[in-house]
């Protein structure tokens, strides 16, 4: 991963959707950690972060 992605990721914000959609598949599920490198803290910032991101109407639950 590189330095640019992993600095967005320290600063980890919900309302950037596009950033977000990065991190799902087709259907819409968040992909595993190992795909991009993640730890587990990140892992879980990012959960939180799509989860509210679908709550507030960002991102679909489901894409079809």
């Amino acid at each position: 991963m590189d330095d640019a992605m992993r600095k967005k990721l320290e600063n980890l914000d919900y309302k950037d959707a596009y950033f977000l959609r990065r991190f799902l598949n087709s259907q819409g599920k968040l992909y595993p950690p190992k795909k991009f490198g993640l730890s587990a803290k990140e892992q879980r910032a990012l959960a939180l972060a799509v989860k509210r991101a679908r709550y507030m109407g960002l991102i679909p639950y489901v894409v079809r």
